[in-house]
């Protein structure tokens, strides 16, 4: 089931603010990525093994999610938000805003065989 965190927010509107994502995602970082330019939905998959956490770096979009047994729908547009998704959380990123660049770090490598296409 997704879960969604807050991350440790320092600084103040004047200086600007200071995000640290430590000992709070339950995996070893194996890969990061980022989304950027997206105009219309992407994703639309789960894992077999891969855990992954998420973060609107920069403006917003909406991640819809299905563990297979509910459905829920997360706003990530706060850069202090991380939404970590399970493998069985079979998941669509849309609704993007603001140029919104979200930030992807993967419990594994790139692995097409790692994909479950389709959904519940």
């Amino acid at each position: 089931m997704a879960r969604l965190l807050s991350l440790p927010k320092l600084g103040d509107p004047q200086r600007g603010f200071l995000t640290v994502i430590e000992k709070i995602i339950p995996f070893e970082i194996k890969r990061v990525y980022y989304i950027y330019g997206a105009t219309g939905p992407r994703g639309g998959h789960r894992h077999k093994k891969c855990v992954q956490a998420l973060v609107s770096v920069t403006g917003s979009c909406v991640i819809q999610n299905h563990d297979g047994k509910q459905q829920q729908s997360f706003l990530l547009d706060d850069a202090a938000k991380l939404l970590l998704l399970e493998p069985e959380d079979w998941h669509i990123m849309e609704n993007w805003q603001d140029n919104c660049v979200l930030l992807v770090l993967a419990s594994e490598e790139y692995d097409p065989t790692d994909y479950i296409d389709e959904g519940y």
